[in-house]
This record gives C-alpha cells, sequence and structure tokens, in this order.
C-alpha cells in the first residue's frame, strides 16, 4: 500500500517520463528568446547596413593664375590693374582665394577676383573638389600701383638751329613718350633728347609712364614756326637735297608730300656713329600706301634703281613704329651722308614722320 502511494505522488508532479502537463516556457531559461516551434533555434535580428565609406585621398590639381601686367617691365609684378584670373584644371572644381597668408580664405566667385589697394600683395589661391579635398597652393604676389605720376619736365633748346626738347624728371624705371596726332597715339621715346625737323607738325605731346604703366597727365609743346631753322621745306630735287644741320640723339623728320611735291633730305651720320634705325612714326592720308629709299652719298642719283638703294619700301599704316633698316648689316650703316627720299604716288596728300636715330658704332 505503501509502494503505490509513493507511486501516485511521483506522477502527480511530472518529474517522470517526458509528458508532464508543463509548458516549454515553463523550462525555459531566463531570459532567453523563444520562438513559437520550442524546437526551432531563435533567429538572429538583421545587422545594420554599413554607411558609404568616405571616398579615397585624391591629388586635386592646382589652379593656373594670370594677370594683365600693365608695367614697363613684364617680369617685375608691378601693374595698376588688380584683377587675377583664375582657371581650374578640372570641370566642377571650386576655388579660394587668401591675401593674408592662408590665416582666411574667401570663396572664389567666377572666374576672377580682384586686390585693391596700393602697395606689395602675397597671393594665395587653392582649388577644391564636393570631398573637401584641397590642392596644394598656388603662391604669388604682385605690387598694385593706381596713382598717375607728375608729368615730365620738359626744356626747349636748340641745336644746329634745329628746337631740341629734353625730357626730364621721370620716375625710376619710368618711361617717356610722344604724340603727333593730339594724343590718338604714342610713339616710345628713346635716349633723352629729340630734334624736329621738317614742314607739316607744330605740335608734340608728352607724357612718363611710370613702372605699373600709369600715363602721366600729357605736357603740349609748340615745336616751330613756318620761318624758324627747323621748319624746313625739303628739296624735291634729288641731286640738290635739303641739308639738315647735325644734332645730337634722334631727330624726327616730318613733312608733307604728294603725287609731284616729293621730298629729298640729306643728313650727315659723324664720325664714329652709325644709323641705328629709321621709324615710322606719324602717317596720315587717305592713301595707305607711299614709298620711302635711302641712298648713301650727298646725292639721291639711283634714280628708280633699287639695287643702287641701301633701303627701300613702299610704306604706310601698317609699318608705325617699324624700324626700316632693321634688316641691314650694321657695317652698311656707317658715318658718311645719306639722302633719304619720300614720295607719294597717288594723288592724296600725305603727312609722314620718321624718327632718324643715330648712335655709337
Amino acid at each position: 500500500m505503501l509502494g503505490f502511494l509513493i507511486t501516485m505522488l511521483l506522477l502527480g508532479c511530472g518529474g517522470g517520463g517526458g509528458s508532464g502537463s508543463g509548458s516549454a516556457a515553463d523550462l525555459a531559461p531566463v531570459g532567453s528568446v523563444q520562438s513559437g516551434n520550442p524546437m526551432t533555434p531563435a533567429a538572429t535580428p538583421p545587422a545594420t547596413p554599413p554607411a558609404t565609406p568616405p571616398p579615397a585621398s585624391v591629388v586635386v590639381p592646382a589652379p593656373v593664375l594670370s594677370f594683365n601686367d600693365t608695367g614697363v617691365s613684364l617680369s617685375d609684378g608691378i601693374t595698376s590693374n588688380g584683377r587675377w584670373s583664375v582657371t581650374s584644371p578640372l570641370d566642377g572644381l571650386g576655388w579660394e582665394y587668401s591675401l593674408d597668408l592662408g590665416r582666411s580664405w574667401t570663396r572664389g566667385e567666377g572666374a576672377s577676383f580682384d586686390v585693391v589697394g596700393d602697395g606689395r600683395k602675397s597671393i594665395w589661391v587653392r582649388t577644391f573638389d564636393q570631398f573637401g579635398n584641397r590642392s596644394e597652393i598656388v603662391m604669388t604676389a604682385c605690387t598694385l600701383d593706381t596713382m598717375p605720376p607728375a608729368p615730365p619736365r620738359i626744356e626747349v633748346g636748340q641745336t644746329g638751329g634745329l628746337p631740341v626738347i629734353r625730357i626730364d624728371g621721370l620716375e625710376p624705371m619710368a618711361v617717356w613718350e610722344y604724340s603727333l596726332d593730339e594724343g590718338a597715339t604714342w610713339n616710345p621715346g628713346r635716349d633723352t633728347t629729340l630734334a624736329f625737323a621738317g614742314n607739316a607738325l607744330r605740335r608734340v605731346w608728352w607724357r612718363q609712364r611710370d613702372a605699373a604703366g600709369n600715363p602721366s597727365t600729357p605736357v603740349l609743346t609748340p615745336i616751330d614756326d613756318a620761318g624758324s631753322a627747323g621748319w624746313i621745306e625739303a628739296s624735291g630735287a634729288a641731286l640738290a637735297p635739303s641739308a639738315l644741320p647735325a644734332w645730337q640723339g634722334n631727330l624726327v623728320l616730318h613733312g608733307e608730300i604728294f603725287r609731284t611735291d616729293t621730298d629729298f633730305i640729306r643728313f650727315d651720320v659723324p664720325v664714329g656713329q652709325r644709323l641705328r634705325g629709321l621709324r615710322l612714326v606719324h602717317y596720315a592720308s587717305a592713301d595707305a600706301v607711299a614709298f620711302y629709299a635711302l641712298q648713301r652719298g650727298p646725292v639721291f642719283d639711283a634714280g628708280t634703281d633699287v639695287q643702287r638703294m641701301l633701303s627701300w619700301k613702299h610704306l604706310g599704316p601698317q609699318d608705325l613704329q617699324t624700324n626700316l633698316i632693321s634688316a641691314l648689316a650694321s657695317q652698311s650703316l656707317g658715318d658718311g651722308p645719306h639722302v633719304l627720299w619720300v614720295n607719294q604716288t597717288g594723288v592724296d596728300r600725305t603727312v609722314y614722320a620718321i624718327e632718324i636715330e643715330i648712335g655709337p658704332r
């Protein structure tokens, strides 16, 4: 009887066989995750997808800088124009610049930026892409000068009866210029003096340009009146040319010609000197073609035989500032008499001016 009771107690506690009335949840350890099927393992939650990796480090090409160097020298960085142009080697790149050695940067817009205020400027520029990668810094500098210089001092004198203008009062590195057409065009000055002879021009304007290219206020000088020694009506006779008195430095020969009014002018190159240049510095005519020729000797007896001429050319506005004898060997341009022939083969009156440069061999 006692054994029967013990057996019944054990069965009622569910500790036998494996088919008791308790659920799987009752048997699970605390904190475990259960599924609907007690025989299926718990599922693993899906992993969060990784973020887009940052782009690999790239080399951003540096910008290309350029500016308008207005100065008399193209290598000293002195200019009156503070605008800098920026070119990116690749499309889509931005750029920025610094004027305080990189302490602060200004985002660039368009293709240029301006520096203002006279003085020395340090300029840094770099490009960048959309990920913030930046190029190497391009470092450069310029000196901005926007103040015009004072007018040059003009002294009027004479040499051999010819009017001679002396130019003084130039700033360091400045150049001087003169105009024969009321300031419409300007010719570069050479040496420090300029003589005049002829019968066409009466007024000359002068100015200086400083190292940055700023022009001064022009100064007007009357050069001659009819009847003075410098007012020369050139001869039309090839064998009896008008003779210019000796002069020092450069001389502007000016005249008015047409088909039946030619100019023959003799000038002498002193011993130890040579003819260094003949430059057309003024040409005014409805006819764009005139003629000039040069012969060594006291008269022009070559006629139309160009083989006997030292130099000859049909010339016009396209030849302004051209040295008409630049192709000649220097030994053929030595001392002694020379005769210049200037002629207009058409019917239109032509006013010309040729700068004659004589200097050491």
